[in-house]
């Protein structure tokens, strides 16, 4: 994995962020600096925490393929059976997709075919490309969705390319 485990364990359930949501926000954060560079499409980080502050798997937009989203690639380095991941969370630098040009299947929708029971963003995915309803879509499935909106700002240097 690319990132070390932090001092503590993320909460399961709650809405509120805490102290180790914005340590993993950072560590997604850091993970979308790695992305190459595109004029059409954002850089993402994801990582993937169990209930004890273990990182499960970890990912960035482009990083295997020049289609792959951040939560895409977290999710392939994961077994979707895992038991862990019922009490997991996913920390994403920006809002998982609702919809894709480059493949079938948004992130949201990934992300549902789990059992990850919590997602945290650091910034709602703006109207560039599509319209988002990642946030939407999960808390409709019953997912609990945080936004760390004190983290947005640098989830958008980031992308700082494409937002002019």
């Amino acid at each position: 994995m690319t990132t070390p485990s932090a001092p503590g364990p993320p909460p399961g359930t709650g809405a509120e962020p805490t102290g180790a949501d914005r340590h993993w926000l950072r560590a997604a954060i850091a993970l979308s600096r790695r992305c190459p560079p595109s004029q059409t499409a954002f850089s993402v980080g994801a990582v993937i925490v169990d209930a004890r502050g273990e990182v499960l798997a970890d990912g960035y937009s482009r990083r295997d393929d020049p289609h792959d989203h951040a939560e895409e690639a977290a999710l392939r380095g994961i077994d979707p059976r895992d038991p862990r991941l019922a009490e997991a969370t996913v920390y994403s630098s920006l809002e998982p997709c609702s919809q894709r040009a480059s493949r079938p299947t948004p992130c949201a929708d990934l992300i549902l075919a789990t059992p990850i029971p919590r997602v945290v963003v650091a910034w709602r995915e703006p109207a560039l490309f599509v319209r988002a309803e990642g946030v939407e879509r999960l808390r409709r499935a019953g997912r609990t969705v945080v936004e760390y909106a004190a983290l947005a700002e640098e989830a958008r240097e980031v992308n700082a390319h494409l937002l002019g």
